[in-house]
């Protein structure tokens, strides 16, 4: 079977394309290398000891879309991974995320709409909560006005898809929700590299361990959490990885109680950021430089997933630990460093 992975070559997207590859699955990849580098391939061979087909497109470009689908119509399963994603750069830039994040989505159904079945995994987010009212958070908490550009284009992109699925009955579509991904494959080969400053946690953990960031900033200390540092649901690459092989497998096989469904990919786990930074501390025997500096826009308070509905229906549990993902991630960041001064 041929699976298209938009954005297969960034984070999320080339552990995925691992997991793939390693189920026998082909696999195509489209990515604009806007926050990726193309030697992630070779990462990849070098685990898989195969690549997958690779494509640099734009999905951004409609035309170009529709001439890749032209050129590829036996595609039996799309995960969509092409999209911008840090919270902060989205209120600075909300234009940018609309186009990138929206435009994308309703020109690749447009495609899928033309063939005479299609499966679709949509990477969302936990951010479509906001700041939910109960803990831990189930899908059926009600989504609310969203703190973020980001977090309003993974709602409206769950409203297209859903929208979509009440009119087209050839479309079976899967949203994750993930929560917070860390860590890297085990081998250290590809992991977390963002282009330009970290806009997550960890890489910029990981980044002023090794003396590229000269000092970590946490983004306040006066939530309303065990420490005042915000709390999230922190989940290992590879979990989440393996989540969408199965969720693939579930629209694949007909498993779908109606066509469009939506699980929550978490540990079930909240960490309040200081426990991120003790931990990683205790896995390395480093000790972080970092300063408490003011809230960010767009940031809840807590955010940790009830994952029942993953582990009951579909089938899939998280088994990796935090200090696990953050030995992981730290790996891959002394090797891309080394891979760098070589």
């Amino acid at each position: 079977m041929k699976i298209l992975v938009t954005g297969g070559l960034g984070f999320i997207g080339s552990h995925v394309v691992v997991e793939l590859l390693n189920k026998s699955y082909d696999v195509i990849v489209v990515d604009n290398l806007s926050n990726s580098t193309i030697d992630v391939l070779e990462g990849i061979r070098t685990i898989c000891n195969k690549k997958p087909e690779f494509e640099k497109l734009d999905l951004r470009d409609k035309l170009a879309v529709s001439d890749f689908f032209v050129r590829n119509q036996d595609i039996n399963g799309v995960i969509h991974f092409a999209a911008s994603k840090a919270v902060g750069e989205s209120v600075e830039n909300p234009l940018l995320y609309y186009e990138n994040n929206i435009n994308t989505l309703v020109y690749l159904l447009q495609e899928l709409q033309k063939l005479p079945k299609s499966n679709l995994i949509f990477s969302s987010s936990c951010t479509v909560y906001g700041q939910a009212d109960v803990l831990p958070i189930t899908e059926s908490a009600p989504v609310k006005p969203a703190e973020s550009p980001y977090g309003n284009t993974k709602q409206v992109g769950e409203e297209i898809i859903a929208d979509v699925c009440k009119v087209d009955y050839s479309l079976n579509a899967i949203a994750l929700r993930y929560f917070n991904p860390i860590g890297s494959h085990h081998s250290g080969l590809i992991g977390e590299l963002p282009l330009g400053t970290p806009q997550n946690l960890v890489p910029y953990i990981t980044q002023t361990a090794i003396g590229q960031r000269e000092q970590l900033s946490i983004f306040g200390d006066d939530y309303p959490t065990i420490d005042g540092t915000a709390v999230r649901d922190y989940i290992h690459v590879m979990d989440l990885a393996n989540a969408h092989v199965v969720a693939l497998e579930r629209l694949i096989k007909h498993k779908m109680v109606v066509n469009f469904e939506t699980f929550n990919i978490g540990t079930g786990t909240g960490s309040s950021v200081l426990e991120v930074v003790k931990t990683f501390e205790k896995a390395t025997g480093l000790e972080l430089n970092y300063k408490i500096v003011q809230r960010r826009d767009g940031d809840v308070t807590a955010a940790y997933a009830d994952t029942s509905r993953a582990n009951n229906i579909m089938g899939w549990k998280s088994k990796f630990t935090l200090q696990e993902a953050l030995e992981s991630a730290w790996k891959w960041q002394q090797n891309a460093i080394a891979a760098k001064e070589s």
